[in-house]
This record gives structure tokens, C-alpha cells and sequence, in this order.
């Protein structure tokens, strides 16, 4: 492999270690800040013992997010200088104002919120838990609109050999990094839904406090259903986005090879790129694609072979992990609807509670799956149409990348199993005695 290729696979590795840790923290921070706002306005004290409870594993989780991610930053100025150099004025005020405007106010209320329980009125501890909740969000706010800058570039002018910033209004209004953010923290709080369901369902089964764990089950069976039917129709907006803005992204993510209009989507096809074709094609809906990419059954949709070959994503890994992300999306949404109907007596239907707790890391495979469509999808460019890749690397000789891949690969894995134990520990142990 060349220092392209080390390169990003190192950066991969590290973006999907890192995001792990942070959907749960983002709905977790979320849930936490409901159940202690249930517990000013009811007074129940199991709400109050759910907040610390769930408010525990948001912090686990925290630290290790704020580990992984610290490193991420790091690599633009080690493997991807020239890109930092040439889109550097744009990029980094973005996360500039992440660092200073949501990062550190999160961390310090963090502090306050862990130290103050029962030395403020409660509806002061719970303005506070308020304060983390949308601080977090916020600072994937500003991480998605860098993001969505790369997929979609604009605000901007070329000047001196660099993009320079230009409307910085553009720039953090733009729909692609609205709809972005909508698609990315929906599916964080579907994860954290299925993750309080999940271990909520893991005690009810064994009749461990079962008040406790129906109350949190409630809460999260509501919190996933909304947002996992939110994120059905939100894919379909982000969908027509990419349609627009992106079309080579659209036609890798339908493995869709001749220009055509009223083109139909096959529910199921196995590409073959090397023969420019689908080497099966299974169930056809006529007109589909068309439609859901330009909301007209007689649309034209490009496909791959209008194209440059250099100029096309990975079909195959596109492909299927835009499959698998939909077909888990859909899963989630049928899931969590029946887990709402049942929320009054999740405990009375030990089925769905065991399919509850094998659901867990479903969530987690979908959202991997969505940023390898996002990433990938987007190659060769990593700022689309304006950047590629291949300009983008420092000049580093492969022997480094590759010791610094495999450094973070084992680090990265140590700090995985630390994570996952403590949860599984901390969960499985359960709350606090009333």
C-alpha cells in the first residue's frame, strides 16, 4: 500500500473508533437531562436515581470519546498537511469554535454537574445536566458542518492557492450540513434509545428493580420511536441531497451503471465493477430511484458509466453499507414502535426484551455503516470536486504511516475493550438502592 492509502486507512481507523463512543454520549446526555427534568416535576425519587444511573455510563463514555477524539485533530497536521495548508482557513475556524464555544463548556459543567448533586435546588442541577445536553450537540453541530463543508464546499474563494473563507453564513447554513446533522444525531438517539431498552430489558428479565427499569424503559421506548421515524423520512431528504450535489455518490449507493430516466431501484443486487454492470439484479420497483432522488418517476438519473473511472467512488463497499444502513434504519423503526405499544408492561413480553438485548449493537453497525457511505462515497475527493485525496497527504515515508496505523489500531482496541467493559460492568450492576 502507498502513504494514500496508509493514510487513510489510519484515519478511518481512528473516525470509527472514535465513533463509538460518541452517539451514546450525545443521546445518553440527552436521556439523562429528561429523566432529571421528570424528577423536578414529579419529585419521583426513581427519576432521580436514573439520572445518576444513566448519568454514569454518559460518563464513561465521555472520557473515552474525548481520548479518540483529540487524536483525530492531530492527523491533519501530520498525514494531511496539504490539505490542512490548502482549506485550512475554513476548516480550522470551524473547529476552532467547537473547541472553544462547546467543547470546553461541556467539560466544565460536566465538573459542576458531578459535584453539586443535592448542594443546589434541583432545578438548578438539572439546568446544568441541560447545559452538557446541548453543549454536546452543539459541538457535533460544528464537527458535522466541517464535514458537510468537504461533501459540499461552499462559501468560499480560491485565493493565493488556497480556499479562503469567504461567507461564513453559507458556509454554516448550508443544507447539506443541516440535513447532515439532523441524520447523524438521529441515529446517536436511536442508539441510546435501543442501548436504555437494551440494558433496561437485560434487568427486567431477571426481576431486578423492576419499577426502576420499566420507568427508564418508557422514557427511551418514546425518545427511539420519534427519532427513528424522523430518521426514515430525513434519509429520504438527505438522499435527494446527495442526488443533487453529489451524483456519483448516488449512483455508487444504487449501484447504478447507464444514464436513464423512470430508472427503478432493485431491492437487491450484487455489483460487479469490473464489468461495469450488476452481475444480479432481484425485485425492481419501476421508477423508484428516480423518484427518491428527484421526487419524479420520469427523472434522469446519471449513472457510473458517465463518469471517469478515476472519478468514481468503491461501488461494492458503498453499496452495501448504504443497504445495510437502511435495512437496519427500517428495522429500528419497527423495533422501537412495538417497544412503545408495549412500554407499559415491557417486562410481560419476554420475546421482545431478548430481541431488545440483542439489539444493542445494531445501531452501532448502522452508523458505521452510514459514515463509510459518507466517506467513501465521497472518494477520490476528499473536498468534493474542488480536492482529492491523493493531493491531500503530507509526504511521509510508508514505514512511518504503517507503524503509526498499527500503534493506533492496538491503542485504539485497548481503549475499546476498557470502554465496553466498564459499561457492561456498570450497567449489568444497576442502579442505587432507593
Amino acid at each position: 500500500m502507498d502513504v494514500v492509502m496508509l493514510s487513510r486507512l489510519q484515519f478511518a481507523a481512528a473516525s470509527m473508533f472514535h465513533f463509538l463512543f460518541v452517539p451514546l454520549t450525545l443521546g445518553l446526555s440527552i436521556l439523562t437531562a429528561i429523566y432529571e427534568t421528570k424528577y423536578v416535576k414529579t419529585g419521583d425519587p426513581d427519576y432521580k436515581r436514573a439520572a445518576k444511573f444513566w448519568g454514569k455510563l454518559f460518563l464513561i463514555n465521555f472520557a473515552l470519546g474525548v481520548v479518540t477524539g483529540i487524536t483525530l485533530e492531530f492527523q491533519f497536521g501530520t498525514n494531511w498537511s496539504r490539505y490542512s495548508k490548502y482549506v485550512g482557513d475554513i476548516f480550522g475556524s470551524i473547529l476552532a469554535i467547537e473547541a472553544t464555544l462547546a467543547f470546553y463548556l461541556e467539560s466544565v459543567f460536566i465538573g459542576v454537574w458531578i459535584f453539586t448533586w443535592d448542594k443546589v435546588k434541583p432545578k438548578t442541577h438539572a439546568f446544568f445536566i441541560w447545559i452538557i445536553a446541548i453543549a454536546s450537540n452543539v459541538s457535533a453541530l460544528w464537527i458535522l458542518i466541517a464535514n458537510a463543508w468537504m461533501q459540499k464546499p461552499v462559501g468560499y474563494v480560491l485565493r493565493n492557492g488556497r480556499a479562503e473563507l469567504d461567507d461564513f453564513i453559507a458556509v454554516v447554513t448550508s443544507k447539506f450540513a443541516v440535513l447532515e446533522f439532523l441524520h447523524t444525531v438521529s441515529g446517536a438517539y436511536i442508539l441510546s434509545g435501543f442501548f436504555v431498552m437494551g440494558v433496561s430489558a437485560w434487568h427486567l428479565l431477571r426481576k431486578n428493580d423492576v419499577q426502576f427499569f420499566r420507568k427508564s424503559f418508557r422514557v427511551a421506548a418514546t425518545f427511539a420511536l420519534v427519532f427513528a421515524l424522523f430518521e426514515v423520512f430525513n434519509g429520504h431528504l438527505s438522499g435527494s441531497e446527495v442526488a443533487e450535489t453529489q451524483p456519483t455518490k448516488l449512483a455508487a449507493m444504487e449501484s447504478h451503471w447507464e444514464t436513464a430516466k423512470n430508472v427503478p431501484m432493485y431491492l437487491f443486487a450484487i455489483p460487479d465493477p469490473e464489468k461495469e454492470r450488476n452481475s444480479v439484479e432481484f425485485f425492481p420497483i419501476p421508477g423508484a430511484l428516480s423518484m427518491l432522488a428527484f421526487h419524479d418517476f420520469s427523472a434522469e438519473v446519471k449513472g457510473l458509466k458517465d463518469f471517469p473511472v478515476d472519478e468514481r467512488p468503491p461501488v461494492s463497499i458503498t453499496y452495501w453499507s448504504f443497504r445495510i444502513m437502511v435495512g437496519l434504519g427500517f428495522f429500528f423503526a419497527l423495533v422501537s414502535l412495538l417497544a412503545w405499544v408495549k412500554r407499559k408492561e415491557p417486562d410481560a413480553n419476554p420475546a421482545l426484551l431478548r430481541l431488545l438485548i440483542y439489539s444493542i449493537p445494531l445501531p452501532y453497525i448502522a452508523l458505521e455503516a452510514g459514515w463509510i457511505v459518507a466517506e467513501v462515497g465521497r472518494q477520490p475527493w476528499i473536498v468534493y470536486g474542488l480536492m482529492k485525496t491523493s493531493d491531500a497527504v503530507s509526504t511521509l515515508a510508508t514505514s512511518q504511516v504503517t507503524l503509526s496505523l498499527a500503534a493506533f489500531v492496538v491503542v485504539y482496541s485497548i481503549l475499546g475493550i476498557i470502554d465496553f467493559y466498564l459499561l457492561s460492568k456498570y450497567a449489568r450492576k444497576g442502579p442505587h438502592p432507593a
